[in-house]
């Protein structure tokens, strides 16, 4: 028998239609992406998918866990479709760990901002250009910060921070006019305290129908076990509420195969009226 092209963490593509309603289609053969696809440097796994619709085509950001140098650095993919995915390098390497490539797009303009937990900061990144090279632009927060998650709403930046990184129990929220800042403090940060559950950030933040979900990684009982989502009612730079949403956790480990014991990451699309398409990571073994 063939042993499988996934051990540890890999990249999955999942489709349906709402990003709370999503599900492995028999038209893509998960996972897309694992560590076997890598060339460029010996990986040990690759997790936390991002993937942004750029110049007709999918690009897909992710750590590659480098088992050389024991850190985390940022790969590249693309595709056509969303479904068939080809591995094209590391395209952000520091000398310290990187995770969440958390990608955008503003004003003409790509940027990123990783997980940088390493530079007690949270540190934004430029294209330049697209998609090959990043040129650090700015610390926007300072302090341990693990997966920020950026989101625009009401002409006005939001970031979502897990502020206890080792024990994944603590979110805080920021808020700032501008890209660069300066960055605030939400006054009833730190939204969620001691619970690890929906504490830390599991996938980009969107607004569909008027409506903002943030999605979290439940670390109960170990990281990384499934993605919850929460339903965000109430968000003014004084006011702060959220609902857990119907169906929640919407991810989570299948019980074989690549994603047989979790997931932990999911960045969906609309691809049309009705239909929703995302990258996602499962883990196949404790």
């Amino acid at each position: 028998m063939r042993a499988p092209d996934y051990d540890g963490w890999s990249i999955g593509i999942y489709t349906g239609v709402s990003p709370l309603n999503l599900m492995d289609s028999s038209k893509i053969r998960n996972p897309v992406l694992s560590r076997r696809n890598v060339s460029d440097v010996r990986a040990a796994f690759v997790a936390d998918p991002f993937m942004i619709k750029a110049n007709g085509s999918w690009s897909m950001f992710f750590e590659v866990m480098n088992s050389k140098s024991d850190k985390g650095e940022i790969g590249f993919a693309i595709s056509a479709d969303g479904f068939r995915w080809d591995y094209q390098q590391i395209v952000l390497d520091e000398p310290f760990h990187l995770s969440y490539p958390y990608v955008f797009q503003w004003r003409r303009s790509y940027y990123m901002i990783p997980e940088t937990l390493a530079r007690s900061a949270v540190c934004l990144y430029k294209a330049d250009p697209f998609p090959m090279r990043w040129k650090l632009v700015k610390r926007l927060i300072e302090g341990e910060c693990a997966d920020p998650s950026i989101f625009r709403f009401q002409n006005r930046w939001w970031m979502f921070v897990c502020a206890r990184p080792y024990q994944h129990d603590m979110l805080r929220l920021f808020f700032a006019d501008k890209l660069l800042g300066p960055w605030v403090e939400h006054p009833r940060s730190p939204i969620i305290r001691r619970n690890k559950r929906k504490a830390r950030p599991g996938g980009r933040v969107l607004e569909v129908d008027g409506r903002v979900i943030r999605f979290t990684q439940d670390c109960y009982p170990i990281y990384g076990s499934a993605v919850r989502a929460f339903e965000i009612t109430e968000l003014s730079p004084t006011c702060y509420r959220e609902r857990e949403s119907a169906g929640s956790p919407i991810l989570g480990g299948s019980g074989r195969g690549w994603n047989r014991f979790g997931m932990h990451t999911i960045d969906a699309h609309p691809i049309s009226k009705d239909r929703w398409i995302a990258c996602v990571d499962g883990v196949a073994n404790k």
